[in-house]
């Protein structure tokens, strides 16, 4: 069944495919958050698809580049995300916040602020320590 696309508000995300029986669990569905598409689906533990709140956590981060990190973490919050770490500025450029949604899966939000050169990134990375 090919719905609709409809928006996802936290990351401005388009739904552009869910298979699944309505008020059911998704069996398969893709988001379009930019130019990339990820797929994903809810659990079916009986054939080991399980997600990482499941499993005690993930290792890995999906990271995503907003036009409005500020306003995307606070939408992520409000539709169920617990923020890991606060928006902030980085060294390298990006305003930065991290979340991790009601399945676990973490998300690094970011927006490109200033374009940083190799060097002067080096030396604010040093500058920062453990901040960084």
């Amino acid at each position: 069944m090919r719905p609709s696309p409809s928006n996802d508000a936290a990351f401005g995300a388009t739904v552009t495919l869910r298979f699944g029986e309505p008020g059911g669990p998704v069996g398969h569905a893709e988001l379009a958050i930019g130019d990339a598409v990820i797929m994903l689906a809810d659990e079916f533990p009986d054939i080991g698809v399980v997600s990482p709140k499941s499993l005690g956590g993930s290792p890995v981060t999906l990271t995503i580049t907003v036009p409005d990190v500020d306003g995307s973490v606070a939408r992520a919050v409000a539709a169920g995300a617990t923020l890991d770490r606060p928006v902030t500025d980085k060294f390298y450029g990006d305003r930065t916040g991290l979340v991790v949604d009601p399945f676990g899966h973490r998300w690094t939000i970011s927006t490109h602020v200033e374009d940083v050169s190799f060097d002067e990134m080096m030396r604010r990375a040093e500058e920062a320590g453990d901040e960084a």
